[in-house]
């Protein structure tokens, strides 16, 4: 594993060596490290692989272009003193430890906020939260959110963002910041007009705010 590699699935994927960003190569190349990386220390065959690139319509090369992907990827990553990029029997594995993905970090914090959030401490709740949101550049798995193999995690962090989202207002609301979250809860209602949490966060800070009428009106 190499220490200095820093993976993101929290917009377009992305690989960092040292805070550099890694020019990761064509699109299926991509979708290659994606599928590996949403499967991290496990190991994914290569008829996963196939299946993700092109279904049912395999090229005459498909093989071969699958490991020359790969052997791109390795490289990029790097071989020395070992690549992360493993050849298993049947496929392959991408050795990731825990805290190298921005997904990992992600949850952590949301967890710790909401911790913090039902012990009664919207301050800290409001920093981890802060600052798990500030790890998302985007859409998760931008330009790959349609594919097959990617909406299931897709759907799991788009959700999982919005729970922070909330949990984040919610901190806030405790902090007293009612009057300056209006706008930002009545552009998530607009945004999410099912989403029943972010409608009583509206009414909560328009009361709170003294402005009753315009509460029951987002009633």
């Amino acid at each position: 594993m190499d220490d200095d590699l820093w993976y993101g699935l929290l917009g377009p994927v992305a690989v960092w060596r040292e805070g550099t960003p890694l020019e990761l190569g064509t699109p299926q190349q991509q979708r290659v490290l994606a599928l590996l990386l949403l499967h991290r220390n496990d190991v994914v065959s290569t008829d996963r692989l196939l299946d993700a690139l092109w279904r049912d319509d395999l090229p005459p090369n498909a093989l071969q272009t699958v490991r020359t992907y790969v052997s791109r990827l390795r490289s990029l990553l790097g071989v020395q003193p070992g690549s992360p990029l493993e050849t298993k029997p049947g496929g392959y594995r991408l050795a990731v430890e825990r805290g190298r993905v921005d997904v990992d970090l992600f949850e952590t914090l949301a967890l710790e906020g909401r911790t913090a959030l039902e012990a009664g401490d919207p301050r800290a709740a409001s920093e981890s939260l802060e600052e798990a949101l500030a790890l998302v550049r985007g859409s998760p798995l931008a330009g790959l959110e349609y594919d097959d193999f990617a909406r299931e995690e897709v759907a799991r962090l788009e959700e999982l963002r919005l729970v922070v989202v909330e949990d984040l207002f919610e901190a806030r609301l405790l902090e007293g910041r009612h009057l300056e979250l209006i706008p930002e809860l009545r552009a998530a209602v607009d945004s999410h007009p099912l989403r029943e949490r972010f409608s009583s966060q509206l009414m909560l800070a328009l009361y709170r705010s003294g402005r009753q009428a315009e509460a029951l009106d987002a009633y």
